[in-house]
C-alpha cells in the first residue's frame, strides 16, 4: 500500500496549504496499515527542469523507444506505482505554482503512466485516488477561474485515477476576520477525509 505525497508549498512549513496537508497525514498515520508505504517530495528541494531545449531532445529520443527504465524516468515509475497520490500546493495565478507543473511534465510520460492506442489515450497508473490540499486568497468555488483542482482532475482521467478529491481552504486573505474559522474548517474536513481514507 504505497502513499505518494507531492509537496509544492514553497513558503514550506509556514504554508496554509501545507498544514492542510499535515492535518490528514496526522489523522491518516493513526488508522493506516501495517504494510503502508510512505514517500514524500519535496518539490521546492528538488532538481526539477522544464522540458525545454536539450532536456527535452534528449528525452523525446529516450522515447522513440520502447525502453522505459532509463533514471529520468523514475519519477513517472514511482508516481504510477503508487496506490494513493496526495498533492500539497498553494493557488497561484489561477492554477498551481509552476514547480508542481514541471514535475507533472517530467511524469507525463507514455508507457508508464499513460499509453495510446487507436481508440485514443488511456491511463495506466495504478493508484485509486488523488487528493489535493490547497488553499485560495479569495473565493473562487467551482467558477472558470478556478484552474487549480480542475487541472489536476483531469489530469487523473489522463492517468487513470479514478477518484479525485480537493480539500481547500478559500477566502483566507479576502476575509481575515474568518481566516482563522475557515482554516479550521477545512483542517476539520482534512481530518475527515483521513478517516475515510482506507476504506
Amino acid at each position: 500500500m504505497k502513499v505518494l505525497m507531492i509537496n509544492g508549498c514553497i513558503r514550506g512549513e509556514e504554508s496554509r496549504s501545507w498544514k492542510l496537508a499535515e492535518a490528514f497525514l496526522g489523522e491518516m498515520r493513526q488508522n493506516a496499515p501495517e504494510e503502508m508505504e510512505y514517500e514524500q517530495l519535496n518539490l521546492v528541494d528538488m532538481d526539477l527542469k522544464p522540458l525545454i531545449g536539450d532536456f527535452f531532445e534528449d528525452r523525446q529520443k529516450l522515447l522513440e523507444s520502447p525502453e522505459r527504465s532509463h533514471p529520468r524516468f523514475d519519477y513517472a515509475h514511482q508516481f504510477a506505482d503508487a496506490d494513493y497520490i496526495l498533492i500539497a500546493a498553494p493557488f497561484w495565478d489561477l492554477s498551481i505554482p509552476a514547480i508542481v507543473k514541471i514535475y507533472i511534465e517530467n511524469i507525463s510520460v507514455d508507457g508508464i503512466t499513460f499509453g495510446c492506442n487507436e481508440n485514443g489515450m488511456y491511463g495506466m497508473s495504478k493508484a485509486k485516488k488523488m487528493l489535493f490540499f490547497t488553499t485560495r486568497g479569495s473565493v473562487y468555488g467551482n467558477g472558470s477561474l478556478e484552474q487549480g483542482a480542475r487541472y489536476l482532475e483531469a489530469l487523473c482521467e489522463m492517468f487513470g485515477i479514478p477518484q479525485f478529491q480537493c480539500i481547500f481552504a478559500e477566502g483566507i486573505d479576502a476575509m481575515p476576520e474568518k481566516a482563522a474559522e475557515i482554516m479550521q474548517e477545512a483542517i476539520d474536513e482534512a481530518k475527515r477525509a483521513a478517516q475515510d481514507f482506507w476504506r
